[in-house]
């Protein structure tokens, strides 16, 4: 268990890991030195940097020879007045702000990456992974960003990766960037751009921004077909000093950096943070707006409850507020790990309560999830202040011994923004993504002496679609329902990822599935055409507003076939879907 004793060993450092230099062939300011380079780091309030030139390292080899060319006219005693200067002035600047070796490759479709080493790496190691990315050793020191056949994405992460780097992948919602702006084609190859596992974080240039639509949000884990939360980061790509008066996308050095709660400004404690899941340790940089304090909670209230974060005013046993947030952490475990807040409501309009002894709160929280919650589970727990309100965090990973359960027996499981009690296939699942192999467990009949079933509604043969439109990614499908001794038995299909759900009944059905059965029972027979705004052979049944979500109810028609899908979420419309729906096609 990690806790707030950790965290207040930390301090914010300023980091900018994406600067040019004269080294890169579209440099703007081609007489700008190393030494000046520093200075207004310095004069940024910066604490790292990383050298990343287009496709070389040079202008950090130059950078390096500079220094030691001073160094050894000095050892010699030949060096002159204004060179000391520049050497005393080096070592000044280099005692402060950490220097980092790196490059910006662009790789395949003309994406670029961002490889970034430790100070200690030997240049030339580098330039034989440049080599290694196809780049020509003839254009090893051109700094140039076009480079013409180079390696594939997925490639150059693993050579990086492999080579002791951080891989990030630059501006990545810009059009050189790997999701894919811009691109009339995407799909798998987008969601493995953006998840590799050899993939460290994501430059954003919208990191600033509050909102459900900022590229940090769309990968926060929240979306089905992008599970891995990524840490998003910012850089000021900058090609010159300060910004260009006239083109203010024109960039200069810190103008968009990035803070980072780390124990020192080292290479070895940033790859840390970015290798862990504490995703309130990185924010925009504040020196530029006064030191005014990025409020983390704001930030989550701007995307409300879903499936990786959720919302307690408190944490009392009476009430049963402590068992909830056990209860969420057993749910987040289970599922794909999440974050628990502590001291606000999930209503953005409500100013937070606050905890009023964090310390004693996180002791007891963190005793109570080692006695209830088996097997061990290693959490996050520490407290944040929200305007001068202290708020409790906790970070849940994605359990690695599943499942999951509360005082032995009770097996939470998240769906979208509810947590709820496993049942009898989720089990099942839980049980064989823990062993890692597949497991077959008999089925038990759920009553005696039932009758015979019958079906209520005609289901039907399924064939593959013929016009390319997927069902949606979020919500719930029901796929048959059967009637035994008077009660109904659903199945339900978890669209967000596949698991279906057998012999569930309106009496045990959670909220959505709950939901979802209802309005299934009131709909027609297979054989009409049920009443939608129909486009196609695709239908928006009913539009409704649940927390911050809008969600929809779809239908589509197959063949002679009706399908069904209720409670979808924003994140699960696609394709066709949002045309019919209403919303832009911008992230698809």
């Amino acid at each position: 268990m990690t806790n707030n004793n950790t965290r207040t060993s930390r301090k914010w450092y300023a980091i900018d890991l994406h600067l040019h230099t004269p080294a890169s062939s579209d440099y703007q300011e081609r007489d700008v030195t190393n030494l000046q380079i520093l200075q207004q780091a310095e004069a940024r309030g910066l604490d790292m940097v990383a050298y990343t030139d287009h496709n070389t390292v040079a202008g950090y080899r130059k950078m390096k020879e500079e220094i030691d060319q001073l160094q050894m006219l000095k050892d010699m005693k030949r060096i002159l007045p204004e060179e000391d200067a520049s050497l005393i002035e080096y070592q000044r600047l280099l005692g402060k702000i950490t220097v980092l070796p790196g490059f910006e490759f662009t790789a395949t479709f003309g994406f670029h990456i961002l490889g970034v080493f430790p100070p200690e790496k030997p240049v030339r190691d580098i330039e034989h992974l440049l080599l290694d990315l196809n780049v020509p050793s003839d254009q090893l020191d051109e700094g140039s960003a076009t480079i013409g056949a180079s390696a594939d994405v997925l490639r150059a992460y693993q050579v990086i990766n492999d080579a002791g780097g951080m891989v990030i992948a630059a501006h990545a919602n810009s059009s050189n960037g790997v999701a894919m702006r811009g691109f009339s084609f995407g799909g798998q190859t987008k969601i493995a751009y953006t998840q590799d596992p050899n993939l460290i974080a994501l430059e954003v240039t919208d990191l600033e921004n509050y909102g459900r639509r900022k590229t940090a949000s769309f990968f926060n884990g929240s979306k089905p077909e992008y599970p891995r939360r990524m840490h998003c980061i910012q850089g000021s790509d900058a090609h010159r000093m300060v910004t260009d008066s006239k083109r203010k996308k024109n960039l200069g050095i810190g103008d968009r950096a990035t803070d980072v709660l780390v124990h020192e400004n080292t290479f070895e404690a940033l790859r840390e943070l970015f290798q862990g899941n504490d995703f309130s340790r990185t924010r925009p940089h504040q020196k530029k707006k006064g030191g005014d304090e990025f409020d983390f909670l704001k930030s989550a209230l701007e995307e409300g409850s879903n499936i990786v974060q959720e919302f307690h005013e408190g944490m009392t046993a009476r009430g049963g507020k402590l068992i909830a947030v056990i209860s969420d952490v057993c749910a987040f475990a289970n599922t794909i790990g999440g974050t628990i807040y502590i001291g606000a409501s999930n209503d953005s309009s409500q100013s937070p309560v606050g905890i009023s002894n964090p310390a004693n709160a996180i002791k007891q929280l963190e005793k109570e999830i080692s006695n209830r919650i088996s097997p061990p589970l290693t959490c996050t727990v520490n407290s944040q202040k929200s305007g001068n309100k202290d708020i409790i965090q906790v970070i849940i990973p994605r359990g690695d011994d599943p499942p999951y359960a509360v005082d032995d027996n009770k097996i939470f499981v998240r769906a979208e923004a509810e947590t709820g009690l496993a049942v009898r296939d989720e089990i099942v699942s839980l049980v064989q993504r823990g062993k890692s192999v597949p497991v077959v467990i008999p089925t038990k009949p759920e009553v005696t002496q039932v009758a015979p079933a019958k079906k209520s509604k005609k289901i039907g043969k399924l064939s593959k679609p013929k016009d390319g439109i997927q069902p949606p990614r979020t919500g719930v499908e029901v796929t048959s329902v059967t009637e035994r001794s008077g009660v109904a038995y659903y199945s339900v299909k978890d669209l967000r990822n596949g698991n279906q759900v057998k012999n569930v009944t309106e009496k045990s059905a959670r909220r959505l599935w709950h939901y979802a059965i209802m309005n299934y029972a009131k709909l027609p027979a297979e054989t009409k055409r049920p009443k939608a705004e129909w486009q196609g052979n695709i239908g928006l049944i009913n539009t409704s507003k649940q927390g911050k979500s809008q969600r929809y109810d779809l239908v589509r028609k197959q063949g002679n076939v009706y399908r069904y899908y209720f409670g979808v979420t924003e994140d699960g419309i696609h394709g066709s879907w949002r045309k019919l729906v209403g919303l832009d096609t911008e992230d698809d």
